[in-house]
């Protein structure tokens, strides 16, 4: 069994483990897990950063899950800053796979806001964890409008921030989504969504952190005889004789003057000018290929004076000692649960399949049946506003016999109605507990006033 480094404290047994060494499997070592059970206070700390602007953390299952009892943190307030960070053991992933996973949910149907999460060096003050603290992973999503929907893999490598040059698409709907990392010692890497590979590739390539090996010859220049016209004009090629004089347009031929056309009082009659179908335009003469073309010139291959090879560029996490979010949201609800950091890809989908997928499941079937509930809901809203409109428009009951004055309308409907003279005389013939109902049932706090005789 391998040892595990942890401070998480697992659900089903409810018990805080602080850099313990435990055995869980024959071959992960978890560096970090949190699953937010009761007592997570302990061992995050809210961060002072943002001052006022920091917001408030719920400790929630959301309002569509797939365990009540299953609950991680909810950022709780709009417009606010969210500078969250717990302490891990200190690790390295140095000749190992680095694996880091945890679950986002933006139930409010986000429109604005991050939901990443960093690793950081000790030494971070977690009292003043912040957007200005030093981190060597980010990682998760971020959206914000039509123009921002991605997901962040950026590395701090020799001090300097890389992002990430291929586009990763995040999940923008309000049900729970698995988000993985997996940074491997031969220079790889791979990013998975709900267990599902999004992208993957090599860390040389799809970053600046490397500068590459070979590059063109920033010197070089092109040979003043070079030619790289693939056709040239046809020498042997002569314009025809007489090609300039056919004009551009001619008098139309079968143009008639008008029968009416008076000389005298309309002028002398013009046939109108067409386009010439013998004019060609100007001359050209044909293309040929051109026997001393050389292809489009590229600057010669060198070696990059400036790289330095590096075969442990994967190893960014050199002594971590805290992880964390930083983050601002315009309007709040995202829920974070199982955190998991560790050196194996297999333990962390099998803790995911084990513990998560199956509560996917479930929460996706309440969303479902709330979903439901609330269009049955919405046709019973609207059934409910037809029928009041229907009081509105019905003709008056005969006991009333009410006199129609001239044709009046619903300031906000445009709907028949009697006059306010006959309106009264209904509405004293119903009586005052009745008046009110009628009142109520049309949705107007003074009927009267809502009429106006045309």
């Amino acid at each position: 069994g391998a040892q595990v480094l942890s401070m998480a404290m697992g659900k089903g047994a409810g018990l805080a483990i602080v850099a313990s060494l435990l055995l869980v499997s024959v071959s992960a070592e978890v560096f970090f897990q949190e699953d937010f059970e009761d007592g997570w206070e302990d061992r995050w700390v809210k961060s002072s950063f943002k001052g006022g602007d920091e917001g408030d953390w719920k400790h929630t299952a959301g309002k569509h899950y797939g365990d009540e009892n299953n609950k991680g943190i909810q950022t709780g307030t709009d417009y606010r800053w969210y500078d969250l960070s717990a302490a891990t053991p200190d690790f390295n992933n140095k000749d190992k796979t680095l694996v880091l996973q945890y679950t986002v949910k933006h139930e409010q149907n986000i429109d604005c806001g991050g939901a990443y999460i960093k690793l950081a060096p000790k030494g971070v003050d977690q009292k003043k964890w912040g957007g200005d603290s030093d981190y060597s992973i980010m990682f998760g999503p971020d959206i914000c409008g039509y123009s921002t929907k991605k997901v962040h893999v950026i590395f701090t490598y020799k001090g300097k921030n890389h992002l990430i040059k291929k586009e990763i698409k995040p999940e923008t709907d309000v049900k729970t989504h698995i988000y993985t990392l997996i940074v491997k010692p031969d220079n790889t890497y791979e990013v998975l969504i709900d267990l599902k590979s999004v992208q993957k590739g090599s860390l040389y390539d799809d970053w600046d952190m490397i500068p590459p090996k070979i590059i063109k010859d920033p010197k070089a220049k092109k040979p003043e005889d070079w030619d790289e016209n693939e056709e040239i004009d046809d020498p042997e090629d002569k314009k025809p004789d007489g090609y300039d004089d056919i004009p551009k347009q001619i008098v139309d031929p079968d143009a008639k003057k008008p029968e009416d056309w008076d000389d005298e009082s309309d002028g002398e009659w013009e046939a109108p000018m067409i386009d010439n179908p013998e004019f060609k335009g100007e001359w050209k003469p044909k293309k040929i290929k051109n026997p001393a073309y050389k292809g489009k010139w590229v600057a010669p291959d060198i070696d990059n004076p400036d790289f330095v090879d590096d075969p442990e560029v994967y190893n960014v996490v050199k002594s971590n000692g805290v992880i964390g979010f930083e983050l601002w949201q315009v309007k709040a609800g995202t829920v974070f649960d199982n955190i998991l950091v560790c050196d194996d890809a297999e333990y962390a989908k099998a803790q995911a399949e084990k513990n998560i997928v199956p509560l996917q499941k479930k929460e996706s079937e309440m969303k479902a049946e709330q979903d439901k509930q609330e269009e049955e809901k919405r046709k019973a809203e609207e059934e409910e506003r037809k029928a009041k409109v229907k009081i509105l428009t019905r003709k008056p009951q005969p006991e009333f016999s009410p006199k129609f004055s001239t044709k009046v309308l619903l300031a906000h409907g445009g709907t028949l109605f009697p006059g306010p003279g006959a309106l009264r005389g209904i509405l004293n013939r119903l009586g005052s507990s009745n008046s009110q109902r009628l009142n109520r049932a049309c949705g107007l706090q003074n009927l009267h006033s809502r009429i106006t005789e045309t």
